[in-house]
């Protein structure tokens, strides 16, 4: 099992990235996959998942700017995230495993979402 997380850098607030999480090695359609992050100096806080019928979650602080989508033909999960605030400067993960009762047994390298002016 792999999961690798690509697509981070450096943005200006306002700005836009998409976050992209490329899966191998199991059978990508029957497992969600979430994203976590974390800032220097804080927990990893959970950013949003998406479980294998589509259905999405995200904590409050992202709603109505981040969203997450699956393509189970191409293995890969993504977080299109919008109007990016300072505050969403975090290393981002993904990982695979069960929405419903936050568990994750894999998880990707991080990648670094940079928001600064």
């Amino acid at each position: 099992v792999q999961l690798q997380a690509s697509g981070g850098g450096l943005v200006q607030p306002g700005g836009f990235l998409r976050l992209s999480c490329a899966a191998s090695g199991f059978a990508f359609e029957f497992y969600a996959i979430a994203w976590f992050r974390q800032a220097p100096g804080k927990e990893r806080e959970w950013v949003s998942c998406i479980i294998n019928d589509g259905s999405t979650f995200y904590v409050d602080s992202v709603k109505g700017r981040f969203t997450i989508s699956r393509d189970n033909a191409k293995n890969a999960a993504y977080l299109q995230m919008n109007n990016l605030k300072p505050e969403d400067t975090a290393v981002y993960y993904c990982a695979r495993g069960l929405c419903s009762v936050n568990e994750y047994d894999y998880w990707s390298q991080g990648t670094q979402v940079t928001v600064s002016s």
